[in-house]
């Protein structure tokens, strides 16, 4: 009778392993690739590689500089699209394939900056004012729409807040 071998479990990556694998996920998106897919190149999963960077404060440093070099990278390549010509169709006329496509690249990149970099590239959105002129909020309420309830709860409160 045969038995059968139960599958050999993987090993965890000693520190010298962890340490290179890492150099590579951070290698891989420093050349532009997600750290989803850098992970795969390095034969790592990328939950695994999080928690990695969720137990090393020295790994989280450079993967936050790996993830910034990776977001500058991707608004440099926005440009490139952007400034490239479109082709032309075998007429002469202006290919609107390409035109759709070439847009669709720039809009898709730019959604993921302001997502990933809301700070740079997100739409600011400022309510605060400014530092000489800053907002201010004034509440008015038309007394004639009031009950006579809550006016005599307010004058009730008046009074107590004046005998203080």
């Amino acid at each position: 009778m045969t038995t059968k071998k139960k599958p050999a479990k993987p090993t965890k990556p000693g520190s010298e392993d962890r340490t290179k694998i890492a150099d590579m996920v951070l290698e891989g998106m420093r050349s532009g690739l997600s750290c989803f897919k850098a992970c795969a190149v390095a034969g790592v999963h990328s939950s695994t590689f999080n928690d990695w960077i969720n137990a090393d404060a020295a790994l989280a440093v450079r993967y936050a500089g790996a993830r910034e070099a990776l977001i500058e990278k991707m608004a440099n390549e926005l440009l490139e699209i952007a400034d490239t010509p479109v082709g032309s169709t075998d007429s002469g006329a202006t290919d609107s394939g390409a035109v759709q496509k070439q847009r669709l690249q720039v809009d898709t990149r730019k959604w993921l900056l302001s997502k990933l970099a809301p700070k740079k590239y997100g739409d600011k959105l400022e309510l605060s004012g400014d530092k000489e002129n800053p907002l201010h909020v004034k509440q008015t309420i038309d007394a004639s729409k009031l009950t006579t309830d809550v006016l005599s709860q307010i004058m009730a409160a008046k009074d107590a807040t004046d005998e203080s």
